[in-house]
């Protein structure tokens, strides 16, 4: 079992940064893909990217590639997720979540098996 818990998000102007995080607790850490992943009021939640266990790979969705960086630090349980050059359609509510795989990244929710509450990002225009 692992407990996901993210923070950082918050209210920033388009074209600012933000990072958010997601400590994680209970089981090795260091062994589960990390991904994250948004949803915005009324949309799917959207594959955001990921990052494998030692870092060695990390995979981003087109629409913010470029703009966000994923990294970990195993020694901290944690995953970050860098955001900068915000847009507006950035707003939505991020999640992390975990993934019990050696073999591949998943990129989509029903990869991942553990998940956090969420932090709500808003992008102001």
């Amino acid at each position: 079992q692992v407990q996901l818990v993210e923070s950082g998000g918050g209210l920033v102007q388009a074209g600012g940064s933000l990072r958010v995080s997601c400590a994680a607790s209970g089981r090795s850490f260091s062994s589960y893909v990390m991904g994250w992943f948004r949803q915005a009021p009324g949309k799917e939640r959207e594959f955001v990217g990921a990052i494998t266990q030692s870092s060695g790979s990390t995979y981003s969705a087109d629409s913010v590639k470029g703009r966000f960086t994923i990294s970990r630090d195993n020694a901290k349980n944690t995953v970050y997720l860098q955001m900068n050059s915000l847009k507006p359609e950035d707003t939505a509510v991020y999640y992390c979540a975990a993934a019990g795989v050696f073999t591949h990244i998943p990129r989509t929710r029903s990869g991942y098996d553990y998940w956090g509450q969420g932090t709500q990002v808003t992008v102001s225009s």
